[in-house]
């Protein structure tokens, strides 16, 4: 709970001690009533312009996703086809460590799993 929240039951309760006319008191509870919602919406909208900035940044700011999987992808095929085809031929190539890769692969895949949902469903963006 809110700290704005905490504070209007209160308050609220101190208009019946300060104002007299009962529709200026309805009219200032229910002011004061909604405003953890509207503080709640102003909070909301910051972060939709937030994230609407940093989607228009540059290739380095919008490029670590593909960056990350093009690396879980090159790590993979170190691990499951270029090592064991060089120790074949005698040839050690270190492995990465796959409970770190795994992790950081599987996260981007539901990701993208749950982009293609949005999509095939249409409610990209709402």
């Amino acid at each position: 709970m809110s700290i704005v929240a905490s504070l209007i039951g209160p308050v609220t309760g101190l208009l019946d001690k300060f104002v007299e006319d009962k529709d200026q008191k309805a009219k200032l509870a229910h002011e004061i009533s909604t405003l953890s919602d509207k503080y709640a919406q102003e909070l909301a909208l910051a972060q939709v312009a937030l994230n609407t900035a940093e989607a228009k940044g540059n290739w380095f700011q919008s490029g670590w996703r593909p960056a990350t999987g093009w690396v879980c992808v090159l790590a993979l095929g170190v691990n499951y086809l270029v090592s064991p085809l060089a120790a074949g031929i005698g040839i050690d190539i270190p492995q990465a460590d796959g409970g770190t890769l795994m992790p950081i692969l599987m996260g981007m895949l539901g990701l993208g799993g749950m982009r293609s949902f949005e999509k095939t469903k249409q409610i990209e963006g709402k």
